[in-house]
């Protein structure tokens, strides 16, 4: 025994209260750090997906952009309903396919008035859909383009940690902004080597499987200031959902076990991720409004 405590029965928790149809008491608001709302996922029933996120306090959520259609749906978005805001990027999964100007297109949604970050980008060698040499360039002017005009990046790593790292490592910054490493998976050392570097770690539901007790390890250990809490949605729902469409309103769950793990209430964790979320995104509290 290593002496650390031990939380493998956090997403079980988690998972019974969901499952039981319990609301989870919560007086403070969340936020959703990273969904897909322009998904086609959500194409008939958007307004009820939001109504039952803003009936468990999840009242801001982050539109994020993956190819140059989806970024100018997460503006459009952004600017017809209050509480959203937009992200906008080429994913590395979708680089091979966009057109030779993207990061010139990009620079101009950027200005868009609630952009409030340049992605997801980032490496995946998990699917090489993209040559991983052009996964790279197409990071290195991600970030290039997110210290150019001053906005923190959203960053998608899968199997791809030291390279992340290294792009991190020699890229240029802006005066303030760093980023976010979006639905975090991976080790201590990598977390803590982004954190140093001015990094924010997200947890999607994920975090609550019942094969993630090393994550949830990680997770305990992320500095108060550093973390924040997602869905990825329509992608990961949290246990007892798992395998089903997500949506915002169970950013909810997945912080419950975030919550559980670190050993604090649940509102200390909405407390502490929206103001964090706040930080990074550069967001009054009244400009989700």
């Amino acid at each position: 025994m290593s002496g650390r405590p031990r939380f493998s029965g956090a997403w079980t928790r988690a998972a019974q209260w969901g499952a039981s149809g319990r609301v989870l008491e919560l007086l403070n608001m969340l936020v959703d750090t990273h969904a897909h709302l322009m998904d086609a996922a959500f194409a008939s029933d958007l307004p009820a997906v939001l109504e039952r996120a803003s009936a468990v306090g999840v009242e801001t959520i982050v539109c994020v952009g993956y190819d140059l259609t989806s970024s100018r749906a997460a503006v459009a978005l952004a600017a017809e309903r209050p509480g959203l805001f937009a992200t906008v990027g080429v994913h590395p999964n979708h680089l091979a396919e966009a057109p030779d100007d993207w990061h010139r297109q990009l620079r101009v949604l950027a200005r868009e008035p609630r952009v409030v970050a340049i992605g997801e980008s980032g490496l995946d060698y998990y699917r090489t859909y993209t040559p991983p040499e052009l996964q790279r360039e197409g990071f290195a002017a991600h970030l290039a383009l997110a210290a150019e005009l001053d906005l923190p990046i959203v960053i998608h790593c899968r199997e791809a940690e030291a390279d992340v790292l290294e792009a991190l490592a020699g890229a240029p910054s802006g005066p303030s902004a760093r980023g976010v490493l979006h639905c975090f998976s991976g080790s201590a050392t990598t977390m803590a080597t982004a954190v140093e570097a001015g990094y924010y770690i997200s947890f999607a539901g994920t975090v609550t499987f019942k094969n993630a007790a090393p994550l949830r390890e990680v997770a305990a250990r992320v500095p108060e200031d550093r973390l924040l809490v997602e869905t990825d949605a329509p992608y990961l729902s949290p246990m007892p959902h798992r395998g089903q469409r997500n949506e915002p309103a169970r950013v909810q769950l997945t912080a419950d076990c975030l919550a559980q793990v670190r050993r604090i209430s649940l509102d200390a964790l909405a407390d502490m991720t929206t103001a964090n979320a706040r930080r990074v995104f550069r967001w009054s509290p009244g400009a989700a409004a």
